[in-house]
């Protein structure tokens, strides 16, 4: 069985960096797209960043843009989400999430494409 565990979530000031970790346990992550999603209260989940499973084509939403980087390590199983100058509309909760791919260069990032996703974590943004 295929599980997704994030970490790094927290506090963090406007202006401060996080870095989100997610490790893929119970399969090899380098067969499968992956994805982070956030949720604010109120608002409906969106995508923030994809990475296909080579690592070789991701995505990067508008609102995030120059600031947020996704990046993956196979021989790790995991993927991150390194966010920078951070902005109190980043507060949310923040999902990985991922999803078999056949093409080594394919990025869903609709929700709807994804299958498997980790229970979430906090990152809360004070001005």
């Amino acid at each position: 069985q295929v599980h997704l565990i994030e970490s790094g979530g927290g506090l963090a000031q406007a202006g401060d960096s996080l870095k989100l970790s997610c490790v893929v346990s119970g399969r090899t992550a380098s067969t499968y797209a992956m994805a982070w999603f956030r949720q604010a209260p109120g608002n409906e989940r969106e995508c923030v960043v994809g990475i296909s499973s080579s690592g070789g084509s991701t995505y990067t939403a508008p609102s995030v843009a120059g600031r947020f980087t996704v990046s993956r390590d196979n021989t790790r199983n995991s993927i991150y989400l390194q966010m920078d100058t951070l902005k109190p509309e980043d507060t949310a909760v923040y999902y990985c999430a991922a999803t078999w791919s056949r093409s080594s260069y394919a990025v869903p990032t609709k929700d709807s494409d994804f299958d498997l996703w980790g229970p979430g974590t906090q990152v809360t943004v004070s001005s």
